[in-house]
């Protein structure tokens, strides 16, 4: 037995402790619930993990996606620290919560989460909140990453062509894009295993194949003053940017959407946890491993791409209507370009593929709890691939759905970066303060900050309130129909649904999570 937390009551330390080695299906039979998900090799449990979460973060998807984004609302300066700086308080984050993963290692992620680490009395309230903002968040992700990838086809395929991008071609790649990722999630967990080991490698290698080829071939490049102190301000549609009108800092703040819209869906090995081993450590490993990495690799990415600029003005102002697709064409010619945007476009469909095995996940353990409406027929797992099929067409057919705004609107695209950051951000947030609240009610896994942990859930906390306002913040200068961040109007209808549901009907049947197994030992009596 092995000393894991020591829990303050009253002045005096109560010490509690687990087996070294945690048997997976009893850690979930204590906490009530069956082993129904296929469970993978134990060899491949930690790097499965950190697979599904480095797939979903995939910095050369989200760096692409909202390139002309970061050029336009701040420049270089801002996407080069701004990164460094998110990337910290992300991995706060991404810390605080693997600690609560550790302790609660389910597919439910931060829903049951919440449900374990409330008081009694409130645990079927924040589970709710919780569960319904990670549901947002996760649609909004697999949605942004999707249209992100179908975009990007769209441009690919003006090269060499005369073919011209329109909103109704987008949209129809944009499903073809989510229905071939659905068949991928739907044949079950012994090919999406394989899949995962190939997009680790993937995004590892593409994206520094990528940077490589463009400094290398590049016939210029630009300055450490331009890629380190460069500003740009164009957020104004009539020349007046927010600079002029609020001030330099405003702009700042708005910028690094890009930075944390990237560095997003680490939750991801949170819910794969029921289907792997030592799953109280992979999971919570794989969280961290996937942010560290990832910081890494985006920052090297964001370098590369910014001194292979050849041309400011006609890289924002591109025809093909992607920075990224200029830098290629400019750097690599026309050819070289082709193979690199295929790299990127192979990221951007791995990343959507297990953004979507995710989303199915986390849909189907709420629906295994009763959170969603039609939970009866969502929470069924195919017999012969243990998968979670339903929920899969589920996941693909909201995402489809809450992208179409985006129909030739930059705007609503950016909004559905800013309310797959938010959703996701605020469903982490709440176990986390909930953790900090009931500090002393709290029993750690095995992977813990030990001193460490109260003040860098506090951090974390602090900075998840941060962005959470900063995001809804006008985004383009003047305000009006066409320049509104709809954002607040995506999460004040979810936030009014969530809890106007909850006040009319669900308060009196939910429960919060609920158990398969009866005879659940609390951990607070163990």
């Amino acid at each position: 037995m092995t000393d894991v937390s020591s829990i303050e009551k009253g002045g005096r330390v109560d010490t509690k402790t687990v087996p070294d080695v945690v048997d997976d299906e009893a850690e979930l039979a204590r906490m009530g619930y069956k082993q129904e998900l296929k469970q993978v090799d134990s060899t491949r449990a930690l790097c499965g993990n950190f697979g599904v979460s480095f797939s979903i973060i995939s910095v050369i998807t989200g760096i692409p996606s909202l390139f002309l984004y970061g050029l336009n609302t701040g420049g270089p300066v801002v996407m080069t620290w701004g990164f460094v700086v998110v990337a910290f308080f992300t991995m706060l984050v991404g810390l605080s919560m693997g600690e609560v993963c550790s302790a609660h290692p389910t597919s439910g992620g931060p829903y049951f989460w919440a449900a374990m680490l409330s008081e009694p009395q409130n645990a079927a309230f924040a589970s709710w909140v919780t569960g319904w903002f990670n549901l947002l968040g996760q649609v909004a992700v697999t949605a942004g990453i999707g249209y992100g990838c179908a975009n990007f086809i769209s441009t690919l395929a003006t090269f060499k062509t005369d073919f011209v991008p329109e909103p109704r071609t987008t949209i129809g790649v944009y499903a073809g894009v989510l229905v071939a990722q659905a068949l991928i999630n739907t044949f079950g967990v012994h090919l999406l295993k394989y899949i995962n080991n190939i997009s680790i490698w993937w995004h590892a290698v593409g994206t520094t194949a990528v940077v490589v080829a463009i400094l290398a071939a590049a016939p210029s490049h630009q300055s450490a003053h331009f890629v380190f102190q460069k500003f740009i301000d164009n957020t104004g549609v009539d020349g007046v940017g927010w600079s002029e009108r609020a001030s330099p800092a405003y702009v700042v703040v708005v910028g690094i959407l890009m930075a944390q819209y990237t560095l997003t869906g680490f939750d991801g090995s949170a819910h794969m946890t029921e289907e792997t081993r030592n799953a109280a450590m992979s999971g919570s490993i794989g969280i961290v491993m996937a942010i560290g990495v990832s910081a890494i690799l985006g920052l090297f990415l964001i370098l590369g791409l910014l001194f292979s600029i050849q041309d400011l003005d006609k890289t924002i102002n591109s025809p093909t209507g992607q920075p990224v697709a200029q830098i290629f064409l400019d750097t690599v010619g026309e050819k070289g370009a082709i193979v690199l945007m295929v790299i990127v476009i192979g990221a951007m469909f791995f990343c959507g593929t297990f953004s979507l095995t995710s989303n199915s996940r986390m849909m189907y353990a709420f629906a295994r709890d009763g959170g969603i409406p039609g939970h009866k027929f969502f929470h069924k797992v195919s017999r012969g691939t243990k998968s979670p099929i339903r929920t899969v067409w589920l996941a693909c057919t909201l995402s489809f759905i809450l992208a179409l705004p985006s129909l030739g609107s930059s705007v609503a695209f950016s909004a559905v970066t800013s309310i797959a950051t938010i959703g996701l951000y605020i469903s982490y947030a709440i176990p986390i303060a909930l953790r900090v609240v009931y500090r002393k009610r709290f029993v750690r896994g095995p992977f813990h900050l030990g001193p460490f942990s109260y003040p860098v859930a506090v951090i974390a906390c602090v900075w998840i309130a941060f962005i959470s306002i900063a995001f809804i913040l006008p985004q383009a200068n003047p305000v009006d129909s066409q320049t509104l961040n709809y954002t607040i109007v995506a999460v004040g209808i979810v936030l009014a649904y969530c809890m106007g549901f909850w006040v009319l009907s669900a308060r009196k049947w939910f429960t919060g999570p609920i158990k398969q197994i009866d005879g659940e030992v609390d951990k607070d009596d163990e």
